[in-house]
């Protein structure tokens, strides 16, 4: 499981459909153009309650997954703890292998 959910965050990174760091998960979320968030299991917490809190605020998708170094390693980038997907079908297919099996999509409101 842990190199497939790597293998997706690696594509989505390819693709230009991240974006990684709170302050840039924050925004992508207030903009409307972030689908699903990933939060290492190492994250502080003060950290993980800030964004959490916002997820749920604008009901999108927050899964705690995998530490700093992998979840960084397999974007390509460097100590970044919380990781937002701008793709919905890309976020899909991550919430199936983080969570296993067949889960529906719930539609969110686009403002």
């Amino acid at each position: 499981m842990v190199n497939k959910v790597n293998g997706l965050l690696g594509i989505c990174a390819k693709a230009g459909k991240i974006a990684a760091g709170l302050d840039a998960v924050i925004e992508g979320i207030n903009k409307n153009l972030i689908t699903a968030v990933i939060v290492a299991e190492d994250t502080s917490e003060n950290t993980t309650q800030k964004i959490e809190k916002i997820c749920k605020e604008k009901n999108v998708k927050m899964f705690i997954y995998g530490n700093i170094f992998e979840n960084s390693r397999a974007i390509g980038k460097v100590n970044k703890a919380v990781i937002g997907i701008k793709d919905k079908n890309l976020g899909l297919s991550l919430e199936k292998q983080i969570c296993g099996g067949e889960v529906e999509w719930k539609k969110t409101k686009r403002i």
